[in-house]
């Protein structure tokens, strides 16, 4: 969701074409998750189908600007007062794998916390290394990246710090102990039966 919005708060500045917004928002996100021209032009399109955007003309280079409708504009600004609310009932990869490793019998749980351990924190140095290679604060796009880059290094750690409290829970308990069989009796379908009552 949040490149349609960045793509409507960019846009309530002023009409680009499409490259020209794919630049504003590498500009403005430090290029940390840059966007292909397809997904800007496939995102304007559905903009325009929900009346938030309309397309204008070309000009004589051929680039056809985009500009925001009044509902675009009170999108935009409603996104920005908005929090964002991480949801409670997203999947995240690594704990999904880690769960169903935690139960499945034979599998050496400790190793595949081990394992991901060390790509995890490969990634987190590599991040900091970045951060610390790369510090331009002191410009609009080095602020912008700088935010961009320290939220992605926090989370880096956090998953550290994670990986670590996991294995400690894992280890306390044995292997056997985890393990879920494949369960004989069959998962109940359809609706819940109606009460006698009903």
């Amino acid at each position: 969701m949040s490149v349609r919005q960045s793509l409507l708060a960019i846009l309530d500045q002023g009409p680009c074409y499409g490259y020209q917004l794919r630049h504003e928002y590498d500009r403005r996100t430090g290029a940390t998750s840059s966007l292909n021209v397809g997904q800007i032009y496939n995102t304007l399109e559905r903009l325009e189908r929900d009346g938030l955007v309309r397309r204008g003309d070309a000009d004589e280079h051929g680039h056809v600007y985009w500009h925001i409708t009044a509902d675009g504009s009170t999108e935009a600004a409603r996104w920005l007062a908005s929090p964002v609310v991480h949801g409670t009932t997203g999947r995240d990869e690594l704990a999904v794998k880690l769960a169903v490793a935690a139960t499945l019998p034979g599998v050496d749980v400790g190793s595949v916390i081990r394992v991901q351990r060390v790509a995890s924190v490969e990634q987190w140095e590599a991040l900091r290394r970045e951060r610390r290679d790369n510090d331009a604060a002191d410009t609009p796009e080095g602020l912008a990246w700088s935010l961009v880059i320290d939220r992605m290094i926090f989370a880096a750690e956090a998953e550290v710090h994670w990986l670590d409290d996991a294995e400690k829970r894992i280890a306390q308990h044995p292997s056997h102990v985890l393990a879920l069989e494949l369960t004989t009796e069959r998962p109940k379908r359809g609706r819940p039966a109606r009460s006698a009552a009903a």
